[in-house]
């Protein structure tokens, strides 16, 4: 793709959806034009063009929450971008992790789990607490309760797997991924920042690994 290729709108704007590189999920919607898109090429990390400022803007120059772009595809017509990131804080300046938390609409029957869906819900129950949630009951106890939680599910994985049981083995660690997602939350914590060290992970050497953490 070259930048030529592009249909820019009657203002030279095109629309950019940014999503994170490791849970696909949607972080904003902005706008870029030909200089935009050129540094952010150029830089490797998201540039904008703000319409309401009618200037040029680089994530995260003030907040410091940088987006580091891995890559970007225009859709079939060349009108509109997907630009895939590796998001350093949050994507949304509220401080969400997206600009996306509004639900106008779900159909439970029809939603797919997801960890990220899940985790939007635990989070939830923190910022927006609600009477009779378990979740916010935890989140109300403090990080003491949860620790607690956590240990005690540990534990429960450790019988059923010493147990050789496949069954309570998937159950209880059901159960511990909860209530990691919970201490996650609590913490702030997301799932990116978890995938992106399991990322690291993946191209260190054993060996070297092994030594850093005796």
């Amino acid at each position: 793709m070259k930048i030529d290729e592009l249909k820019f709108d009657e203002k030279g704007l095109i629309p950019a959806i940014v999503q994170d590189y490791y849970t696909k999920e949607v972080l904003t919607v902005a706008y870029m034009n030909r200089e935009a898109l050129a540094i952010t090429m150029e830089e490797g990390f998201t540039c904008f063009y703000s319409r309401s400022r009618k200037q040029l803007w680089r994530k995260g120059e003030t907040s410091g929450n940088t987006q580091k772009v891995v890559s970007i595809t225009a859709d079939c017509d060349y009108d509109a971008l997907v630009v895939e990131v590796i998001k350093n804080g949050p994507a949304c300046h509220t401080g969400a992790e997206s600009c996306f938390f509004n639900l106008a609409y779900e159909n439970p029957d029809e939603t797919p789990f997801s960890y990220p869906a899940l985790y939007r819900m635990i989070a939830g129950r923190k910022t927006e607490p609600k009477e009779g949630s378990y979740t916010t009951y935890l989140f109300e106890k403090g990080m003491d309760k949860i620790l607690k939680k956590v240990g005690e599910e540990s534990t429960e994985v450790i019988i059923a797997g010493a147990k050789n049981d496949k069954e309570e083995t998937v159950y209880e660690i059901a159960d511990l991924a909860y209530h990691i997602m919970v201490m996650m939350a609590e913490q702030g914590i997301t799932l990116a920042d978890v995938t992106a060290e399991l990322a690291k992970r993946h191209v260190i050497d054993h060996k070297v690994k092994q030594e850093r953490m005796k």
